[in-house]
């Protein structure tokens, strides 16, 4: 029986699903080497799921150096496969290394499609590109990032896409319209249109443009609602006065009852920018928000967008990123056009419907299935 090691960082509401799934297809076990990361919520390590996952302890050598002991276990336990994720800077390494000294596949997964400009990933860049080439198989979010592969020299043949994925179920409950007003009420934007943003208060995020483009909207009778935390939180509330946009942030809302806040959105906006160490994998939101039929405007900085999930013109648009006037325009079409939202809302649902996790887990089905063919055959 084939017996797999998968390697990540955490745990998330986000993989819970695909991993149960893989569980439920292979004798799969999980590690989790993460936890020290800004943008993790340190309660958050408790999440799990229906499979076996273990949760690694270790120690920082530096803010982004975790050393994991337990990994080096792994060696010696029946693996015959090895999948790990493209993060962590001692983990990614050590696990690469080390089925090359076993003869054991690798299997990595991957969004990145931009390599990030700082002085540490141009430093690593050759070694990153050397676990790309000899990696056996390749594990990516969308197409995007398989063209970049492509573009790198990466062949084609062991690139396997896995389609970014949220459980569906979890956002696409029922919300009442008496459950809708009460909302809006408490939120203060009972009876305004509501221009929805849910993620980190970062720069990378590009909500200067956003709180720019509403600002020079016509119809003023929007409202901006985010919901995060971040560093700039402070600053884009003093912009947000400024500007006179009228609007709300919530720090935390449970990931179990964020389907009631796209409810309530008429529009969903993801503006991420590029920045020397971002360019967004994906952006998993807008998959939340599509199953409460948001229409999406987003940026070609953003994976969803590069990788299919965003149609330009059916569900949403994607304008380019650091783009105020092409961001304003957008908002303003829909904002305007009732009629053409609703039909773009109601794309959204139908496509989202496709977007699952058991369609992702097909993309690691077949990269496990060619390494064991490949294997077989030496």
């Amino acid at each position: 029986m084939r017996k797999i090691a998968f390697i990540t960082n955490m745990c998330t509401h986000y993989s819970i699903r695909l991993f149960e799934i893989l569980s439920e297809r292979y004798c799969m076990d999980f590690y989790f080497t993460g936890g020290f990361e800004s943008y993790w919520e340190k309660k958050n390590k408790t999440w799990s799921g229906n499979f076996n996952g273990i949760y690694l302890k270790g120690f920082l050598l530096a803010p982004k150096l975790k050393i994991t002991p337990g990994l080096f276990r792994l060696g010696f336990k029946p693996y015959t496969i090895f999948i790990k994720t493209l993060d962590d800077r001692f983990a990614l390494p050590f696990i690469f290394l080390m089925t090359k000294i076993l003869r054991k596949p690798f299997i990595l997964w991957t969004g990145i499609w931009s390599h990030p400009l700082t002085f540490f990933h141009q430093l690593t860049f050759k070694i990153t590109k050397r676990i790309y080439q000899h990696s056996e198989a390749i594990i990516v979010y969308g197409e995007h990032v398989k063209r970049y592969l492509i573009e790198l020299g990466i062949s084609e043949e062991k690139i396997f896409c896995a389609p970014h994925a949220v459980d569906n179920r979890d956002f696409n409950q029922d919300v009442s319209v008496d459950e809708k007003w009460e909302l809006k009420k408490e939120i203060g934007a009972d009876g305004w249109k509501i221009i929805l943003y849910v993620g980190r208060l970062e720069t990378c995020k590009g909500l200067d443009y956003l709180v720019e483009a509403v600002s020079q909207l016509k119809d003023k009778k929007s409202f901006v609602l985010f919901i995060g935390i971040g560093t700039q939180k402070d600053r884009l509330e003093e912009k947000c006065k400024a500007a006179k946009v009228r609007y709300a942030f919530l720090e935390h809302i449970p990931n179990n009852e964020l389907y009631r806040y796209y409810a309530i959105g008429d529009i969903f906006v993801l503006p991420s920018i590029t920045t020397k160490d971002f360019k967004e994998p994906w952006g998993l939101v807008i998959n939340e928000a599509m199953n409460q039929g948001c229409p999406v405007i987003t940026t070609d900085a953003v994976g969803a967008a590069q990788g299919g999930l965003v149609q330009d013109g059916k569900n949403g648009f994607v304008v380019p990123e650091k783009d105020t006037n092409a961001l304003r325009e957008a908002i303003g079409k829909l904002l305007s056009d009732e009629p053409r939202r609703r039909q773009m809302a109601q794309s959204a649902t139908e496509i989202i419907r496709f977007w699952t996790p058991e369609q992702m887990s097909s993309g690691f089905e077949q990269a496990i299935e060619f390494v064991c063919k490949k294997y077989a055959s030496q």
